[in-house]
């Protein structure tokens, strides 16, 4: 039977980006997948990760910057990107913010995602 999601569990994160988790962990208790509605402000950035998960990263509104071993890559609004579980990136975002959805194989946790410390 189909499960509506109609309050995704708000995840508090540092840096004024607000994570809005439907399906995962938190959410439903998923470890198969995760989908994230996040708004991240102008100038927000995480520190690189190396994570256990693919990721889709797919941005509603602004840009999202991929930083990765072969450069950085835009991500516009209407565009998505595809990294795979080992690969180095860093996400950070463009002058006026951005919204996107990020959905994670398997579910996203912390103790997956392999953040370097920030220097």
């Amino acid at each position: 039977m189909p499960e509506l999601n109609a309050e995704p569990s708000i995840i508090d994160v540092p840096g004024g980006k607000v994570i809005a988790e439907h399906v995962g962990r938190v959410a439903t208790g998923s470890t198969a997948m995760s989908v994230a509605h996040m708004k991240a402000p102008a100038g927000w950035s995480e520190p690189a990760q190396r994570p256990d998960f693919d990721e889709v990263t797919l941005v509603v509104a602004g840009t999202v910057l991929v930083e990765h071993d072969g450069g950085t890559t835009e991500v516009h609004a209407g565009q998505s990107i595809v990294t795979r579980a080992g690969e180095r990136v860093r996400y950070s975002t463009g002058n006026a913010g951005a919204e996107y959805v990020a959905i994670c194989t398997p579910a996203f946790a912390p103790d997956t995602v392999h953040r370097e410390d920030e220097a």
